[in-house]
């Protein structure tokens, strides 16, 4: 028997793929090419499959509910290309593999085959409540997560927009949320940070061998390191000796770093404070390095973690988990603490006021001028 048939005129064709004892079913219809598997070995039920597929294709047509349009998995293909070519040097290079890493994972197999006009905002709802279920064998994914693969989605249905393969945009707004409440990011107390680093130069002490006293060594002064730069945990992996030059700085006479910062946003600039200049010393000392090594090419994270643990420091007391960015979320709430000016922070941790007020509005207190607010009209 041939691999190969063609039924109602040849309207419709049946073949096997190699290796397949399966039946598929092809036809063109409404400018486009569609094919189907018929899940059937036995050639006469994928006959009848074929049959009533290719009739219910036809009455989706004289309905006008057979569209030829690009599906989900075309945009993608399409934002790829683009997106790498247009943010060449912009954007850091993991940033756009994240991106591709989402679309492999989660979006393409759900949305992939999907014709655009099909992606609306109860199928995105859908995808959410498929992804918190854990539907496709991954785990639930954290709020932050879920929203990086939205931004993704939002991306790609950008894309189509712009090339006119769509008219509108579904909306991807969370559904039955009220405007969400100011969240402050999980820090540090100075008192905190104190514990943390006194327990983390202790841990240097009770290593049990050369390679666990250096890997504690190197904690140690990352996380000195970065409460006292306010860099990204992402930024700090990408850091290197040539980045970082000691200075003296003319405003305030002391010493400091200048650091030149490649993230997620290109290349940026910080000043760090005069605390950063002996663990980088110690770095530099411990390692030897050349210009081109990385200051951090371990990202100590379980170590880290463990350290938190037994500190009970892993939870702050709005239940928030705190990782390697709370020192970043530290270095910023001290220096509002101090009464540095907001403007600055923001330059220096090239980020923007908006998201500082946002989220570290509980240290805004002593940026307040009190004589400006509490101003009285004459009686």
């Amino acid at each position: 028997m041939s691999d190969w048939q063609s039924i109602l005129d040849g309207k419709v064709n049946l073949y096997k793929r190699a290796g397949s004892p399966l039946w598929q079913c092809s036809t063109y219809l409404a400018g486009k090419e569609r094919r189907k598997s018929t899940k059937e070995e036995n050639l006469i039920r994928a006959e009848a499959f074929a049959e009533n597929w290719y009739l219910e294709l036809r009455g989706k047509q004289v309905g006008g509910e057979l569209k030829n349009e690009k599906t989900f998995k075309q945009a993608a293909n399409r934002f790829v290309v683009e997106y790498e070519v247009m943010t060449e040097g912009e954007r850091n290079a993991k940033y756009t593999a994240d991106h591709q890493a989402r679309l492999r994972n989660h979006l393409l197999p759900y949305f992939g085959n999907l014709g655009l006009s099909e992606i609306t905002a109860g199928k995105v709802q859908d995808y959410r409540m498929m992804r918190m279920n854990g539907g496709d064998g991954f785990k639930p994914p954290a709020r932050s997560t879920m929203q990086h693969e939205l931004v993704t989605l939002r991306q790609v249905l950008k894309t189509a927009l712009r090339h006119g393969w769509v008219e509108s945009l579904p909306d991807l707004s969370t559904p039955y949320r009220a405007s969400g409440k100011v969240v402050h990011r999980a820090w540090f107390s100075p008192a905190e940070y104190k514990q943390l680093y006194e327990a983390t130069r202790k841990n240097i002490k009770t290593a049990n061998s050369s390679y666990h006293v250096r890997m504690a060594e190197q904690l140690h002064d990352k996380i000195l390191f970065m409460a006292n730069t306010g860099i990204r945990p992402d930024e700090a992996n990408w850091l290197e000796y040539r980045d970082v030059e000691i200075v003296e700085d003319n405003a305030t006479g002391e010493t400091i770093l200048e650091i030149e910062v490649r993230g997620k946003r290109g290349v940026g600039y910080c000043k760090s404070t005069t605390g950063a200049v002996r663990p980088f010393e110690r770095m530099k000392e411990r390692n030897q390095p050349t210009p081109t090594d990385r200051l951090f090419p371990v990202d100590h994270k379980k170590q880290f973690n463990r350290i938190l643990s037994e500190q009970g420091l892993k939870i702050d007391r709005e239940g928030n988990r705190r990782t390697l960015y709370s020192l970043r979320h530290s270095y910023i709430s001290f220096r509002l603490l101090e009464g540095a000016d907001i403007y600055q922070i923001a330059k220096n941790c090239r980020t923007s006021v908006e998201m500082i007020e946002k989220h570290y509005a509980a240290h805004l207190k002593n940026s307040l001028d009190a004589a400006a607010i509490n101003v009285r009209k004459p009686r």
